[in-house]
């Protein structure tokens, strides 16, 4: 390398901060500090040779130059600067011992950009997953089971063992493409890899059946079970890092004729929340929930199956809520997100901390506003409803059908009509389905048949048969993985509890008749907030009947 620089340079960095060094660093080579990386193509060499962890703690990253024999090499500091000599050796070696010529150029840049350039250019080459299950040789696996780090870091595979580095190629895949659950399932002559994406499962990888014990007994160690223990259903828990980004899963095993199938449910802690306006919300509901939860006291319920996103519409109406004046604390199993000025806690069934026992407590820690999980037992509901009662507003959850349903349900639990009808404010019913990718989708063509849909619903929300003609459908590109989809939206059912349904409950009527008054009283079934995003060309009609009943 060329440009020289002292130590005397490199005391007086020490004082500045650290963009003012990197600065300092491109005036003294004539450069200028490049902070955004993404157009640069990453060398190979580098990343053949340089493990992401030696990359990481120098804050160094290889790029490929103008000629083959050419790296620019991305450095903050001094430091940098000085280790690219070591760098430059280990990119010139041969496997013989000779070396290639090479020239390594310096190329200041923020730490911020060679942070996310590591992980972009580490998290591409280790999407090879495929690779790793071909090379699989199971008489090198046995006793590597055990070995794992405090927090698992899913791009680090150099001096992996092949069984690790496999489930960390698995789970990496799945995050990467945005899958909220991995199946692996054991079948008489395979073990089957599958991915839940946008709430669809797919079969992305077919596994040999004799590592199939190995996979699993990997994955268990992840989740802190008894791999011994194989006759029974266990539940396990794990942190991993992906580049700069945190997940945490949720593991649940389940004995089968075929060995134990397991499901890992994935939650990435740096995923963005969405806010109330943008979970598709028809505009009507929307301003009637927002009024909503402004109130000062009374019970919200959010109701649909599990995976319907019930928990991100919570979390969007405690942030719109968020304040310094308010005083808002959650129970949670698990914690999804964590919400900035909220105090969230954790249910623990195993120590005694239920939503039950920890209700009491929240309650006595001055809450403006409590969201408890799950309404799970009667206990719960009871505790919810009084403290819905004493000046506190409440959010909750359950899983039921349709926004009536969670009426019915409460008094199911053995819930006094009364206290039903004076503390419960509203039930949102939703379910999500997936959306048209944008890249990609076209009107249906003319002549195509569609789904048979009643005439009188269509015109119950002010459309005709007429407007399902030359609605969008899917065609599938690289960008949506050839689907047709990408993204998920929600359906919407908003049911506000007045006067008129009060009376229902105060006499024990059924969901049936509860939502005929929700519907005069303008309530918007799930499959007419379904048909309107159909007419919009959001999602499509074979979409909306997967979730929903017209």
């Amino acid at each position: 390398m060329s440009e020289t620089l002292t130590d005397n340079d490199h005391n007086s960095a020490s004082t500045h901060t650290a963009a003012q060094v990197t600065e300092q660093l491109a005036a003294r080579l004539g450069v200028p500090v490049a902070e955004d990386l993404s157009s640069f193509q990453p060398s190979d060499l580098f990343l053949k040779r340089i493990p992401i962890a030696h990359a990481r703690h120098h804050c160094v990253m290889g790029f490929r130059g103008q000629q083959d024999d050419e790296v620019w090499l991305a450095i903050e500091s001094m430091a940098g600067y000085m280790h690219s000599d070591i760098i430059a050796r280990a990119l010139s070696q041969r496997p013989d011992g000779s070396l290639r010529p090479l020239r390594v150029r310096p190329l200041p840049a923020t730490a911020a950009a060679i942070g996310r350039a590591i992980n972009a250019a580490y998290s591409d080459q280790s999407s090879q997953t495929q690779a790793v299950i071909d090379s699989l040789d199971r008489d090198a696996l046995l006793g590597e089971l055990a070995a794992l780090s405090p927090r698992e870091d899913l791009l680090d595979t150099e001096g992996r063992a092949p069984i690790i580095r496999l489930v960390n190629h698995i789970l990496f895949d799945a995050v990467k493409s945005g899958a909220s659950d991995v199946h692996i399932q054991p079948y008489e002559d395979r073990l089957m890899v599958r991915q839940r994406i946008d709430g669809v499962l797919f079969d992305t990888f077919e596994i040999p059946k004799a590592v199939q014990e190995e996979v699993l007994s990997r994955v268990k160690v992840l989740g802190k079970m008894n791999i011994a223990e194989k006759r029974l259903p266990q539940d396990g828990r794990a942190t991993v890092q992906l580049g700069d980004r945190t997940v945490d899963l949720r593991i649940a095993s389940l004995p089968t004729s075929h060995n134990e199938r397991i499901v890992i449910r994935l939650l990435d802690k740096s995923a963005r929340l969405y806010t109330l306006a943008e979970l598709g919300m028809p505009a009507h509901d929307f301003r009637r929930f927002r009024s909503l939860i402004a109130r000062d006291h009374g019970m919200i319920l959010v109701t649909g199956p599990t995976g319907s996103g019930k928990s991100t519409t919570l979390y969007g109406a405690l942030q719109e809520l968020d304040s310094e004046e308010l005083n808002i604390l959650t129970l949670e199993d698990p914690i999804e997100y964590q919400l900035d000025g909220i105090s969230q806690t954790q249910i623990n069934e195993k120590k005694g901390m239920t939503f039950a026992s920890g209700m009491r407590s929240v309650l006595r820690q001055d809450p403006d506003i409590i969201m408890v999980g799950e309404i799970r037992d009667a206990e719960t509901a009871i505790m919810a409803i009084q403290a819905s009662l004493t000046g506190h507003l409440v959010f909750s959850t359950l899983h039921t059908n349709d926004a009536a349903s969670a009426v019915t349900r409460l008094l199911d639990l053995g819930i006094e009509p009364y206290l039903v009808s004076s503390s419960l404010v509203a039930s949102l019913a939703q379910r999500l389905v997936r959306k048209l990718c944008e890249d990609c989708k076209r009107p249906r063509r003319s002549g195509e048949s569609l789904p048979d849909v009643p005439e009188s619903l269509l015109r119950s929300h002010g459309l005709s048969p007429s407007d399902l003609v030359g609605v969008f459908e899917p065609v599938g590109c690289e960008a949506c993985r050839g689907t047709g989809f990408r993204g998920r939206v929600g359906l919407f059912e908003l049911l506000v509890i007045d006067d008129a349904c009060r009376e229902l409950v105060q006499t024990r009527a059924n969901a049936a008749a509860i939502r005929d008054v929700g519907l005069q009283s303008g309530m918007h079934l799930l499959s007419m907030d379904g048909l309107l995003k159909v007419h919009q060309g959001i999602t499509t009609l074979d979409e909306v009947l997967r979730v929903t009943t017209l």
